[in-house]
Order: C-alpha cells, then sequence, then structure tokens
C-alpha cells in the first residue's frame, strides 16, 4: 500500500490530499529516508512524522486492507513509538 494511502487508511491523517501535502513538503520519513508519496509501505516500517514543535514515530503492525479503517482499531494497525 501507498504511503499517502495508508495515512489516511488507518487515520492518521483525514484525507488523502493532507497526507501527500505532508509527504511533498518533506515531513514524513520511512526509516531514516523521506518518503515520496508512490513509496510502498510494509509490515515492520518505521514512519516519522515531523511536526513544527513535535515528531511521532509509528511502527506499522498491519497493513489495511479497506479503504478507511475506524479510529477505535488504530492500534491494530499501527503502534507509537515513543
Amino acid at each position: 500500500m501507498r504511503i499517502d494511502k495508508f495515512l489516511n487508511a488507518v487515520n492518521i491523517t483525514k484525507r488523502r490530499s493532507v497526507s501527500q501535502d505532508m509527504i511533498a513538503s518533506g515531513v514524513v520519513l520511512i526509516g531514516d529516508a523521506v518518503a515520496k508519496a508512490s513509496k510502498n509501505i510494509e509490515v515492520g516500517s518505521i514512519i516519522t512524522i515531523n511536526y513544527l514543535e513535535s515528531s511521532k514515530k509509528y511502527r506499522v503492525l498491519k497493513i489495511p486492507t479497506t479503504k478507511s479503517t475506524p479510529k477505535s482499531l488504530q492500534n491494530e494497525y499501527i503502534e507509537e513509538i515513543v
């Protein structure tokens, strides 16, 4: 699954266009590399999102098979790393 689709499907962003804008701005990293929207995500990947005053890291646990997942099931797909 593409990174822009993944961020939207697991409710990290509200819209896919927001995901694409974040990726185009260079604030989304997969591992230590700046992500491109077409980059495919895999189980075990580490996603880092650099916000203005902080950053968050997520570990991919599972790839969703549907376009969107309920917010209550977000923990099945990603794990926030502290």
